[in-house]
């Protein structure tokens, strides 16, 4: 068995230590993915390590864009839950909580906006309908459809000092894009749920983060992002099970699953609230940002740099319209000055063909980003790998496993409005 010296490096450590203690009492004849699925089965995500104080937060119903923008990025990190401020306080927790927000759904609302002159009031038809349409829990897939791709091109820079200086920023609230949560309020595990569970629905479900309750309170015990599960991979380097695995090649384990052709990209010369739609539209979380002449990737554009929209609009003033290009050389420009202003960055990073899985792990929490662009010696894209897919190859689904999965896996109340 492969030890981490006298003593664990981090709670991250100690929970890889402890799969490596059921580990060597699997059955001999199980294949290592088998293994693992039943080391992983036998934890409970009460055991996950909980996520450092300045990264649990809660936002409340009753605060602005502005503010909800703010606490994301001061924060680091992509999305937080709502606390309905009008819930009595012995509420449930389905009834404590209203959703999750994140920067996708901000983006949403900026996009628009956008359609087809900046600001507008909160009586106008559109903007009311929008909003009205969020209040109600609409599809704002059905209205991204709706969304025509002319006004982007327009957009001058003045439109988003114009927007955040607008009554109808400072007054939209949290609760009024409510429509763009995923879930009502969302999906969320107990305490004793296994890992096997929490692995499976933040990669094969394409969840984010899960939620972790505390029933007896009413309320989210912790939240488990895809981020910390690889941070918890990476600190399991040494063990057996980890090395078993972490030692092979991406090609191995089916990595990149995204090839050159399915990479969803945008040119540099692109309207920047272009790209955000196509984001929005294809259902990415970023793209890499492409030269025309040279078609080589140059830069990285994600949704959660709508922040710099919002909270620093004055360095695209100048801007008869704002092209991808101009964004990245504007918020490069402006982070040189404010460097502590957002730690959140998004950065083009890259690895080659023959790179490993751990190699993989470590490069990923070491820039402490969402994806990684698979390339050859000369530069050219081969694939995009996500957190998500790297999960993905360390579990799979067993035959049946989420037959119950309202039933058992959501932890319902009693007279639940659901």
């Amino acid at each position: 068995m492969a030890t981490m010296g006298e003593s664990p490096r981090s709670p991250e450590a100690k929970l890889g230590m402890r799969v490596e203690d059921l580990w060597d009492v699997q059955e001999a004849q199980l294949s290592p993915t088998e293994k693992l699925n039943a080391c992983f089965e036998s934890i409970p995500v009460s055991a996950f390590p909980l996520a450092p104080s300045n990264q649990e937060i809660e936002i409340k119903s009753d605060a602005t864009l502005a503010e909800a923008v703010m606490k994301l990025a001061r924060h680091n990190v992509f999305s937080a839950p709502v606390v309905d401020v009008d819930a009595p306080e012995d509420a449930s927790w389905i009834d404590r909580y209203i959703g999750i927000v994140e920067f996708a759904g901000i983006v949403v609302w900026i996009l628009h906006q956008s359609e087809p002159a900046s600001p507008r009031s909160p009586s106008t038809p559109t903007s009311a309908k929008a909003i009205a349409a969020a209040a109600n829990g609409l599809s704002f897939a059905l209205e991204l459809e709706a969304l025509g791709l002319g006004s982007a091109a327009t957009t001058a820079g003045n439109f988003f000092v114009d927007l955040t200086s607008s009554e109808l920023y400072k007054n939209t609230t949290v609760r009024d894009i409510a429509g763009t949560f995923r879930w009502a309020p969302f999906l969320a595990l107990e305490r004793s749920n296994s890992f096997l569970t929490m692995l499976l629905l933040l990669s094969k479900y394409k969840m984010k983060s899960v939620p972790v309750l505390d029933l007896g309170s009413g309320t989210i015990d912790k939240i488990i992002t895809q981020s910390a599960v690889i941070h918890m991979l990476a600190e399991c380097a040494g063990l057996q099970w980890f090395e078993s695995w972490g030692t092979k090649k991406i090609s191995e384990v089916g990595l990149p699953l995204v090839t050159p052709d399915q990479i969803i990209k945008v040119y540099e010369d692109e309207p920047v609230l272009q790209a955000f739609k196509v984001m929005r539209k294809k259902r990415v979380g970023a793209v890499p940002v492409i030269e025309r002449d040279s078609g080589k990737a140059v830069g990285n554009i994600s949704l959660r740099d709508v922040q710099f929209l919002l909270n620093a609009p004055e360095i695209y003033h100048d801007y008869r319209a704002i092209t991808v290009k101009d964004f990245l050389t504007a918020v490069r420009s402006y982070l040189e000055k404010n460097k502590n202003a957002f730690p959140m960055v998004s950065e083009y990073v890259t690895c080659r063909e023959d790179c490993t899985v751990k190699e993989l792990i470590q490069l990923l929490d070491q820039e402490k980003i969402h994806r990684v662009y698979v390339v050859d010696n000369d530069g050219n894209l081969q694939g995009l790998i996500t957190l998500r897919d790297i999960i993905s190859r360390l579990v799979h689904e067993p035959r049946g496993y989420f037959g119950d999965f309202f039933d058992g896996v959501l932890p319902l109340p009693a007279n639940t409005r659901v």
